[in-house]
């Protein structure tokens, strides 16, 4: 990724500390800016205080679901795009009909399938910023993994 970003500020939610630390250290040995929080009503919370430009969340976790965060972090702040994790493939197929969710990926993944994953999502960004712009149509779909 050596074009410029439109991806910049990320937030990882996720439940178990360990996906949690391992996925932000990942994106922030890639150039990201990261934050963490351990469920959706803290990450919720963190998006009501501040701009992120993509939230990676786990589809289940105690206190409040995935697809409720996404849909909360939607309302809050439609530029944030969402990506939903799960280790169950069957349970991903629903989360794209969340107007913020643009893709899913499925746990466990690898570096290079996170790596697709986030050249999709930073194709969609750079086309949304375009857009609104007025320079182009979006032709990016959402991405599945």
């Amino acid at each position: 990724m050596n074009e410029p970003r439109s991806i910049k500020s990320i937030l990882v939610v996720d439940d178990t500390e360990i996906i949690r630390d391992l996925l932000a250290d990942v994106l922030r040995n890639d150039g990201y800016q990261v934050e963490k929080a351990p469920n959706g009503i803290e990450a919720v919370s963190k998006v009501a205080q501040q701009h992120y430009d993509l939230v990676f969340t786990d589809m289940h976790m105690p206190r409040q679901d995935g697809l409720t965060t996404a849909r909360k972090v939607h309302e809050l702040d439609k530029r944030t795009m969402v990506i939903v994790t799960d280790s169950y493939p069957d349970k991903l197929g629903r989360a794209t009909e969340n107007p913020g969710v643009v893709g899913t990926i499925c746990k466990p993944f690898d570096l290079a399938e996170l790596r697709t994953v986030l050249q999709r999502a930073e194709a969609i960004a750079a086309e949304r910023s375009a857009a609104n712009r007025g320079e182009t149509k979006s032709q990016a779909t959402p991405l599945k993994s």
